[in-house]
């Protein structure tokens, strides 16, 4: 059996889940903007079962080797890069400077939550 590390587990596991945490916040916009809200509210809230399904666990895993600190800023970091190309091919947003800043903002709070 192959072992994974913790952190790796987490990372990908955060990954896949914040997929159907985007398409649950966000799909709806596209696809289902002529139905009545609260259509749009539980088609959300089932695609949002499956991003805990994953997030919970993803988590508790996570929770074994970095800080709840760390763990907070990793998910962030995760959800941009997740975000960022949903945005663009999914809901054919243009790219921006300002996606570029947030990630180096990211970038930098990834630095200093995980320096010694």
């Amino acid at each position: 059996m192959i072992s994974v590390p913790p952190l790796v587990s987490t990372v990908l596991l955060l990954a896949a889940s914040n997929v159907f945490m985007t398409i649950a916040w966000y799909g709806h916009l596209k696809h289902l903007n002529t139905a009545p809200w609260w259509i749009a509210a539980l088609v959300s809230w089932g695609i949002a079962l499956f991003e805990y399904l994953l997030q919970v666990p993803a988590n508790r895993i996570g929770y074994t080797t970095p800080s709840l600190p760390q763990l907070k800023i990793l998910q962030e970091v995760i959800t941009l890069a997740v975000f960022v190309p949903f945005a663009m091919l999914y809901m054919g947003q243009a790219v921006k400077m300002n996606y570029l800043y947030a990630g180096l903002c990211l970038i930098a709070a990834v630095y200093f939550i995980f320096r010694g």
